[in-house]
């Protein structure tokens, strides 16, 4: 395997090299006179390379193929044009090697006048002014802009008309923006086609632009990413192109999965288990009607896991609202910060999911051990963990709404969500107890800075000596304080120390910003303060407090974070995360 790997190295190495020899011709290329651009915008508009951020080493001569140079001054007059700059002027002077271009700009053409006669509020919207320099890009994105901001309040049924009119003569344009409305457009009947072995009442269930609700075209993307998160689909497709009298039917198309049989076996890092070895198997559409099983395992020196789950969309129909079933069993080993807990558990649930509300209720079994480790047997502070077997059965309830303009990274909106849980007691030794959490969200973007507030509390109402330690609150990690590591935190005794016990009352609050620092690459600035106290309610208790630094690399799925945090009060305690998705 060593010499496989070096082998694939060394071929990868020998094709960069060959690669590098076969490039197209290219002459060298550089631009003087202009005045309203830099260099590296002409570059990019004209497809001039230049070395990339990553390619340090080697010396910035920007190049142009050979086969474009035909058609430079064509492509310039064209770029020059869309900018505003009608009357531009070009001298191109080639030889063997170079390329040399002298641009004169001249007098660009300057907006003039804008009118605009509509019964629909325009002005958020029409973001030039009078004496701007004229951009055919941004007039096209304005009226883009009007019609996406229509078909989102339910007008699909819009007069507009946009012009410009240029005067060469005094550099001038004037510009027409006239718009009707017309009336408020319903979504119509539904139409399914393409299924097989899935009812249209699972595709029903995912549908957002319900019958006679008022159009709207983020209800169409919502139906769209609701089927597709089935994972029962290879294709799905949306369309809403008819339209009789305001009213737009519904029209979608699916084509079920052919290989329903998906593995998956990877080795990874995790900033709490550390490094960790894992597999699954997924049967998607198990048995028709979108139906999933997954098998799941994972392996590391703090974890050992194995579950199995069961999802079942459409379970049941309630006043046209669709319910549906899901089930989980499982056996876990986990290390804590001084104490080890193996839990067998099972829970079944219903789940009912519209538009922005997700609300889960079910009921779950845990049987639960906790042991000191080895390294904590005799330690003075050893006595305050429940050790022992814990039987727990407990009906719980998840509410959440999200109101945010997107899961994978958000730019603005909110987020709130509330767990319940109520243990019910078994036997004359136990008793009943209330665990309640709360997390709300608040995300603003302002230019390109987004700022992001996260907010999470929670108690334990009840007698903790008898529930299990890792029942109670612990933080640390990505989604809490970045300084520490996942639950590596207990009650806190200090800004600086904390205890291996558990917690009965939490609170967490993070504030964020990221900025883009180049391309795909943001900078983030953030600060952690938690809260962990022994007593139920009890909101007085030391906080800790970390601040720190971070990385994110935009890609599809979601950003890709890399923070450093420290504590403010000790900088020699500091942690890393990374994670795929935003956190807020």
């Amino acid at each position: 395997m060593y010499y496989k790997q070096i082998f694939v190295i060394l071929l990868f190495f020998t094709a960069s090299l060959v690669s590098e020899d076969l490039k197209l011709p290219t002459h060298m290329i550089h631009f003087t006179g202009q005045k309203h651009f830099d260099e590296v915008v002409l570059q990019d508009a004209l497809g001039v390379e230049h070395k990339s951020f990553f390619q340090f080493w080697k010396e910035n001569v920007p190049r142009i193929k050979d086969r474009l140079l035909p058609t430079l001054g064509s492509s310039l007059k064209s770029f020059y044009d869309s900018e505003g700059f009608y009357d531009a002027k070009f001298s191109i002077k080639e030889t063997n090697t170079t390329v040399d271009v002298s641009i004169k700009e001249n007098r660009p053409v300057k907006i003039n006048d804008i009118n605009i006669s509509s019964d629909y509020n325009l002005s958020t919207f029409i973001t030039v002014k009078r004496g701007e320099i004229f951009r055919t890009e941004d007039f096209v994105n304005i009226k883009n802009t009007i019609i996406e901001a229509l078909l989102k309040d339910g007008y699909c049924s819009y007069d507009l008309d946009t012009k410009a009119y240029v005067d060469l003569d005094k550099y001038t344009v004037d510009l027409r923006y006239s718009l009707k409305k017309g009336g408020v457009c319903t979504f119509g009947a539904l139409s399914v086609k393409g299924l097989e072995s899935i009812d249209k009442k699972v595709i029903t269930s995912r549908v957002r632009a319900a019958e006679g609700e008022r159009f709207n075209t983020e209800l169409i993307k919502n139906t769209y990413t609701a089927i597709y998160d089935l994972d029962a689909f290879d294709n799905v497709l949306v369309t809403y192109d008819r339209k009789f009298y305001n009213v737009v039917p519904v029209d979608i198309t699916v084509s079920e999965m052919k290989k329903p049989n998906h593995y998956r076996v990877g080795a990874g890092y995790d900033t709490y288990v550390g490094a960790r070895v894992q597999a699954e198997y997924i049967k998607k559409n198990f048995l028709g009607n979108a139906q999933k099983v997954k098998v799941k395992t994972a392996w590391s020196s703090k974890e050992q896991l194995v579950e199995v789950d069961f999802f079942k969309p459409a379970f049941f129909e309630l006043y046209s609202h669709y319910t549906d079933l899901g089930s989980k069993i499982g056996y876990s080993n986990l290390e804590y910060e001084g104490f080890m807990e193996k839990k067998a558990y099972g829970r079944v649930f219903l789940s009912y999911i519209d538009k922005q509300f997700d609300v889960k209720a079910g009921i779950a079994l845990e049987d639960i051990d906790i042991s000191l480790l080895d390294n904590m047997q005799g330690n003075p502070v050893s006595h305050a963990i429940n050790e022992g077997t814990f039987l727990l059965f407990y009906p719980y309830v998840n509410v959440i709404y999200d109101g945010r303009n997107s899961k994978l990274d958000p730019k603005y909106g909110f987020y709130f969500s509330t767990y319940l849980e109520y243990g019910l007691s078994y036997d004359e030794e136990a008793s009943d107890y209330l665990k309640m959490t709360v997390e709300g969200r608040a995300i603003h973007t302002l230019g390109d800075l987004t700022l992001a507030a996260v907010g999470k509390a929670g108690i334990i109402d009840g007698d903790p000596a008898g529930l299990p330690e890792s029942k109670l609150f612990f933080s640390g990690g990505s989604f809490s304080n970045r300084a520490y590591g996942y639950n590596e935190m207990g009650v806190i005794l200090s800004p600086s120390q904390y205890s291996i016990e558990g917690a009965v009352t939490m609170a967490n609050l993070s504030l964020e910003a990221d900025y883009p620092v180049w391309g795909d690459i943001y900078g983030a600035v953030f600060t952690d303060n938690t809260m962990l106290s022994n007593e139920s309610y009890d909101f007085s208790g030391e906080i800790i407090t970390s601040a720190g630094v971070g990385i994110r690399y935009m890609t599809p799925i979601g950003p890709f974070k890399l923070d450093m945090g420290f504590n403010v009060h000790d900088a020699s305690q500091y942690g890393i995360q990374f994670q795929i998705g935003q956190s807020f």
